[in-house]
């Protein structure tokens, strides 16, 4: 699959909340907080923002990027759409717009630990969840290494 990146838009929030409240339910570390609806007006808040890139295969949302500037805000594909080049394209897709992009990853999260340290992300600090709504561990990632100087 090549993937389809382009600007979310509105009607886009409910497949994205909809990506969004599966992936808390996927994981036995990430506590259920919010509500599909929850999800769902986060994502419509992004998406007005001009935040959020998706990659779509055909009419299908299959993954988004939410971005302010340098951060990544949120990276979640859409079940079984792993391991195909989406999360990638959007990696790659920032990375094109951005000298240097910074994100925080919740340290339970092993594959996207990996995935982001494969794309050249190097871990500049952890916390031990203090600062995050879901009260989890997590790392601060930046790319490229010369972001730590």
């Amino acid at each position: 699959m090549t993937p389809n990146l382009r600007a979310a838009r509105a009607e886009d929030a409910s497949a994205l909340g909809q990506i969004l409240f599966q992936f808390q339910h996927q994981h036995d570390w990430m506590p259920e907080l919010y509500t599909q609806d929850d999800c769902e007006h986060f994502c419509a808040t992004m998406i007005a923002r001009g935040w959020v890139t998706v990659v779509c295969s055909g009419h299908d949302v299959r993954g988004f990027m939410a971005r302010d500037g340098a951060e990544i805000c949120a990276l979640y594909l859409a079940g079984r759409s792993t391991g195909r080049g989406i999360g990638t394209a959007l990696i790659d897709h920032a990375k094109a717009t951005e000298t240097q992009l910074w994100l925080r990853c919740a340290a339970a999260n092993a594959s996207a630990c990996r995935f982001y340290r494969r794309h050249g992300f190097v871990e500049a600090a952890r916390s031990g969840g203090e600062s995050n709504e879901e009260n989890i561990p997590d790392i601060l990632y930046v790319w490229p290494r010369e972001a730590l100087a």
